[in-house]
């Protein structure tokens, strides 16, 4: 009697097969999980080149000729991710045309399949290695995430991003040998692909792969230990007519340098203006950015597009990381792309990508407190601060249809003592996994007092374990509330429910071959 309902569990697993509940094809995020290397990812400061005063040393820029519009960085390390269908619709209600990647997940990349949004795929530092030394890998790599998008999901791939900053000088060298290598095999594989014409590649750098020996602009050129691993690749990408893709944050040189001129980091400042050879430079996206084009003019590539890979300014974790600071900022950024005014070097029309679209809770912080913080909206998608991204209402446009848990908080127990002896162990391990890079002078809850700062470490590890009971016994004293504990600027979050994507899949893929399996026995000896 077993036979026929075996038989019909059989043939409805067979059937799934062919609607979405396969393994995903082979994805270069193998590393997107691994802490060890969170700081390949997209690091922002460089001690070399931040170290100076001099606003041409202090930051990076990079711009795009290719499309117009604002486009955005959207990163992954966060420990509680919003479903990409979600981020991508977000991406088109508020005009954003380009999206920068820092891997090729599947999910991400299906997602943005038939969006219109036009997309720069990128291959972790980690990864530059295998490519370097091998074709084969490269090809492969090129045919399961740029040919398999661009035909099958309709994504619109026009740039892969091979290495992510990989000239850093806090690097050590570690991927000078390896990153041109990488780029001509990935080149050689789109070529054959037949793409050479639709996909570009790029190397996305820091400004400290250039320096100014005059502290002008016009002293622009190459560093010196790098410049021999530099112009192999300049030249590749003027070759096949691929864009210099560059980082500029002065924000960094104002968290250095506390001598820094505040008004010089933004583009409607009043600083005193930088005078090189009659040419005044107002601020320093102007005066980094063409240093960058004088190193390119004196070794012969003075026609060579740039893109400006990363642009952006944190919203907390320093005392100038603010929502202020960090909207005027950025609504200078976009005052530029909308008049089509570029660098006294390059006056036409620019593009960025702004960094970055969301917050990100699990990026390393070696950098500083502020890396978690460079979101335009939070990590559940609500805007942080009134911005203009040249969307149809003027407005930010929040997540729609976001997952969160209960509205429910940890907190401290109000007959908890602070000066309990197992306290500062309880908010070392809360901080240590959680996120405290909120708390401190000038960030948005500087201003907690010592029970309030217990607090927020204690929810901010609970939210990060979806709220688990058991994350908020931390011996005895912590307690969960229904009472919201915000104060002021200071928010108490509530996690999102964790997205897992791919894993998902695969794993109810795995347990249908189980199941499968099973049926296959039970059939063949009943």
């Amino acid at each position: 009697m077993f036979r026929p309902l075996l038989f019909s569990l059989f043939l409805l697993l067979l059937g799934s097969t062919s609607n979405g509940l396969t393994p995903t094809p082979y994805r270069d995020d193998a590393s997107s999980n691994s802490k060890e290397m969170s700081d390949l990812r997209h690091p922002k400061a460089d001690a070399r080149s931040l170290s100076s005063s001099s606003p041409i040393k202090t930051s990076s820029v990079s711009h795009a000729v290719a499309v117009g519009g604002i486009g955005a960085n959207w990163g992954s390390q966060s420990t509680h991710r919003l479903p990409p269908e979600i981020v991508v619709r977000m991406l088109r209600e508020n005009g954003i045309q380009k999206v920068k990647l820092f891997d090729a997940d599947y999910d991400t990349l299906k997602a943005l399949g038939k969006s219109g949004i036009q997309v720069m795929v990128g291959i972790p530092n980690d990864m530059l290695s295998t490519f370097a030394s091998s074709s084969k890998a490269a090809e492969k790599w090129v045919s399961q995430n740029v040919s398999h998008h661009l035909t099958t999901n309709n994504v619109m791939i026009r740039y892969v991003a091979v290495g992510n900053e990989p000239f850093l000088a806090t690097y050590n060298g570690t991927f000078l040998r390896t990153t041109y290598p990488a780029l001509k095999n990935i080149q050689e594989a789109l070529t054959k692909a037949g793409l050479r014409n639709q996909v570009k590649v790029t190397v996305p750098l820091n400004a400290d792969v250039y320096e100014s020996a005059s502290t002008l602009p016009s002293g622009g050129d190459f560093r010196a230990d790098i410049h021999d691993y530099m112009i192999p690749i300049v030249k590749l990408l003027s070759d096949n007519e691929a864009p210099f893709t560059i980082n500029i944050y002065p924000f960094i040189s104002l968290y250095i340098d506390p001598n820094f001129p505040v008004e010089y980091a933004f583009f409607d400042g009043g600083a005193a203006p930088l005078n090189d050879g009659g040419t005044s430079y107002y601020n320093m996206f102007d005066a980094n950015h063409d240093t960058l084009v004088w190193a390119l003019q004196k070794n012969g590539f003075a026609n060579l597009p740039i893109i400006i890979g990363e642009i952006g300014w944190p919203t907390d974790g320093d005392r100038n990381a603010n929502v202020d600071y960090a909207q005027r900022f950025n609504q200078g950024v976009m005052a530029r792309i909308t008049a089509g005014r570029g660098t006294p070097m390059r006056p036409g029309p620019i593009d960025a990508y702004l960094f970055s679209l969301i917050d990100e809770d699990d990026k390393s912080i070696q950098p500083g407190n502020f890396e978690r913080h460079w979101g335009v909206f939070r990590f559940d998608g609500q805007p942080k601060y009134s911005l203009n991204l040249g969307g149809p209402t003027g407005a930010l446009v929040p997540a729609k249809n976001v997952s969160y848990w209960e509205k429910k908080w940890c907190i401290m127990k109000p007959n908890a003592r602070v000066d309990d002896t197992q306290l500062a162990a309880s908010v070392s391990y809360a901080c240590g996994r959680g996120d405290c890079t909120c708390l401190g002078y000038g960030t948005s809850c500087g201003g907690l007092d010592a029970r309030g700062n217990i607090s927020y470490a204690f929810n901010s590890y609970y939210q990060k374990n979806n709220q688990l009971d058991e994350a908020c016994k931390f011996d005895g004293l912590g307690t969960i509330t229904r009472a919201d504990p915000t104060v002021g600027s200071c928010v108490f979050e509530i996690a999102i429910k964790p997205y897992y994507g791919g894993a998902m899949r695969v794993s109810i893929s795995g347990l249908k071959t189980l199941v499968l399996g099973l049926c296959m026995f039970l059939l063949t000896g009943l």
